[in-house]
């Protein structure tokens, strides 16, 4: 009797491998388990392929703003991160192709002491789209959990209160329309001082240091632990953070760009070739002025 089932017990656990292994993997996927500082090393990615996907992206770039402005979308992007982590370098090249009219960077300074008294939220749904449009947000109203949090710049109050009103701001901007995209920057601590170093030395860069980045090199820990709280409360379901890595400047834009486009279900809209008119041939009772009564631009060059 032991033998035979030990035997039985034996053939039972053989079933459950092959049930296991023919059940499908339920496990997150990479995208869904976020990696924010995790940092990965890879080689620098190839000039000319970078170059060329990058016109290619741009492209789809395009098609994309098109159908958003055909549909009447709202789109939102959230810009986030370490300071010199590349999100001013991704937010130009995701802008570069696309038509001004219809995408908006928005970069708030310090708030103004009347600004200071309102709703915290009030200066920046000024800034949200209408229908067909895309607004960028470089540095949002997540500052009041970063900076603000770390620098002292808000009371435990205020803290506690943007804590508990966050996630249901963003839940109400969604069940209003706007897709709401979210992006974290992260950049390794010797990548960022590589870069600060970089910006120092160049007089074309040194408008990008502020005493705040001086002040974010000495309170790194500070700054990844605020990070983490603001992750715990903020990562929502119907508003998840998506982690860029920042080391690889090519690759982040490469990307953030892909990921952008994935998260609108597209289809190219843009018209067929058009076709140019031929220019009507000058009247012979018009005479242009002479040049010379005109200002120019002195052709230096």
């Amino acid at each position: 009797m032991g033998k035979k089932a030990d035997k039985k017990k034996e053939q039972r656990g053989q079933q459950d491998v092959v049930k296991a292994a023919k059940k499908p993997d339920t496990s997150p996927t990479v995208e869904e388990v976020p990696r924010i500082d995790v940092h990965i090393k890879h080689e620098r990615l190839n000039k000319s392929f970078y170059e060329s996907e990058l016109v290619r992206l741009q492209l789809e770039l395009v098609k994309w703003q098109t159908w958003i402005k055909q549909k009447g979308l709202k789109v939102v992007m959230l810009f986030e991160g370490r300071d010199a982590a590349g999100k001013g370098g991704v937010i130009k090249r995701i802008t570069e192709p696309l038509n001004p009219r219809g995408c908006r960077v928005v970069a708030l300074g310090t708030p103004t002491e009347k600004e200071k008294t309102q709703w915290y939220f009030q200066r920046y749904v000024r800034e949200l789209p209408a229908a067909g449009e895309i607004v960028i947000f470089d540095r949002s109203w997540y500052n009041r959990a970063g900076v603000e949090r770390v620098m002292g710049f808000c009371t435990d109050e205020q803290y506690e209160e943007f804590q508990r009103s966050c996630p249901e701001f963003e839940r109400m901007l969604i069940r209003s329309g706007i897709i709401l995209l979210k992006y974290w920057f992260s950049v390794s601590d010797e990548e960022q001082e590589r870069r600060f170093h970089d910006r120092a030395k160049d007089p074309g860069k040194r408008w990008k240091l502020s005493p705040m980045d001086m002040e974010s090199i000495s309170r790194w820990v500070e700054y990844s632990k605020a990070k983490d709280t603001m992750l715990n409360f903020s990562n929502i379901p119907e508003a998840p953070w998506f982690g860029v890595e920042g080391d690889d400047k090519r690759r982040a834009r490469l990307n953030c760009i892909h990921h952008v486009l994935s998260k609108v279900d597209y289809k190219d809209v843009l018209p067929s070739v058009i076709k140019i008119p031929e220019r009507p041939p000058l009247p012979k009772d018009y005479q242009r002025p002479p040049r010379e009564e005109q200002f120019h631009v002195p052709e230096v060059y």
